[in-house]
């Protein structure tokens, strides 16, 4: 069975995409930590990002790099934080959230309940600094 995540990048899920090239693509988390977060998925279907292809691996950061930089530029933070969860669905993804302390990118705190303008308002505001 497909992932949530193949769902989405094969378009029967919408999403609120920030980039995407033939190998990932990049949308804003539907349940963020923080207003801001941004999920990078590998478009290879794999559960363990340490099992994808070594193309993916060997440039996931490179495409993260630019949103990361968009990301720290839209929403007041010391940086953007990456992690490697892998945990919440079985599509390997890596999280791209501006944080001001490590608190930030703890996942077992609740997280934020937000709308569609909200996400909207926030896509806009990454994608006028990439």
């Amino acid at each position: 069975m497909a992932s949530i995540f193949s769902r989405i990048i094969a378009g029967e899920i919408p999403c609120h995409k920030i980039a995407e090239n033939d190998l990932f693509i990049a949308f804003l988390d539907i349940e963020p930590l923080v207003e801001g977060h941004v999920l990078v998925v590998p478009k290879q279907e794999v559960d363990k990002v340490y099992e994808a292809e070594e193309k993916y691996l060997a440039n996931m950061m490179v495409f993260a790099q630019p949103i990361a930089t968009a990301v720290e530029k839209a929403f007041p933070c010391k940086r953007c934080g990456f992690a490697l969860i892998g945990l919440e669905v079985p599509h390997a993804h890596l999280h791209v959230v501006p944080i001001n302390t490590a608190n930030d990118l703890n996942f077992t705190r609740e997280k934020l309940i937000v709308t569609n303008e909200q996400l909207e308002a926030a896509k806009a505001k990454i994608l006028a600094h990439m």
